[in-house]
């Protein structure tokens, strides 16, 4: 959403030493309709919707229970999935996300199924349910590490940890960002832009980009990404999003998952990446993209 909403109640949550300024995230770019589509939450709505007329909103009692919650537990008093005639309640954040982004029937059409991304039975995901399953995510820096092992090891994440103003100082939670996706970072997904600490910086919060341009995971990661000659224009890379999903791969180790508006399939009609080997990271990718046809390429 990029329209300013003009008719915000004055005065909403004034700033002051005690509190932050959550009125200033609902008027970024990018935002939770929060004032932009309002008095369409219903007291006894339960989520997610089973009516895809329904049309998608999120009021501030849509995440927040402000008779129970606690600075303990800020998910206090809310209500979670439907399941038959049971009503879970919240107790993780991805809990509270999934009542919007996950089964609700009024998905638009560009949004898919965000449980189902990070689904812990998929080939891999961004551990946000759990631990992850690749073991040789030799990019991370620290203090994340694939598995816990060691006090003060991170192997997991939240939706927060992604998603929320680029403010630090700004009130935690997705109200707004500046950048698209309420991401706390930029990230860009288009095909053919210059490689910066900048373009990828979403990702450059927990991989280290000496290592991604060093090749040390896949041996032509900086000629992807940096083009020919880290060149510009036509000779530019591609994003980290043609080639891995920023949630999770139902069919691929490594959030590898073809963004199919550049990528698309081979001169044989294929479309698929085939590991060969975790210790040496190699691999076969069957696809053509900027005009190359993978036949397979070997990496």
């Amino acid at each position: 959403m990029t329209k300013e909403y003009k008719n915000m109640p004055k005065n909403f949550a004034p700033s002051g030493s005690n509190r932050k300024n959550v009125e200033a995230e609902f008027v970024k770019p990018y935002r939770h309709p929060t004032f932009d589509a309002r008095g369409i939450h219903r007291s006894k709505e339960v989520l997610p919707e089973a009516d895809s007329r329904m049309p998608r909103h999120a009021e501030c009692v849509d995440c927040h229970n402000p008779h129970f919650v606690t600075t303990e537990n800020k998910f206090a008093g809310i209500r979670g999935k439907r399941v038959g005639n049971v009503i879970s309640s919240v107790s993780k954040e991805y809990e509270l996300c999934y009542k919007c982004h996950a089964e609700s029937a009024n998905l638009p059409g560009r949004q898919v199924n965000k449980r189902m991304e990070f689904a812990l039975t998929n080939p891999s995901f961004h551990p946000v349910e759990g631990e992850g399953k690749n073991t040789a995510v030799i990019s991370l820096l620290k203090p994340y590490k694939e598995k816990k092992i060691n006090a003060g090891d991170v192997a997991t994440i939240s939706c927060g940890d992604c998603h929320g103003s680029e403010n630090p100082e700004s009130p935690r939670g997705p109200h707004g960002s500046q950048y698209e996706h309420i991401l706390v970072d930029h990230y860009s997904t288009s095909d053919k832009q210059p490689e910066t600490p900048y373009t990828y910086a979403l990702c450059y919060r927990c991989h280290d980009r000496t290592s991604i341009l060093g090749n040390e995971s896949f041996r032509y990661h900086a000629l992807h990404i940096q083009g020919r000659g880290g060149g510009s224009g036509a000779d530019s890379g591609t994003s980290c999003y043609t080639c891995h999903s920023s949630h999770g791969s139902p069919d691929n180790k490594y959030l590898i998952a073809f963004n199919k508006s550049v990528v698309s399939p081979n001169s044989q009609g294929q479309l698929k990446f085939v590991e060969k080997g975790i210790s040496t990271f190699r691999g076969e990718c069957y696809l053509s993209c900027h005009g190359v046809d993978h036949n397979p390429k070997v990496y």
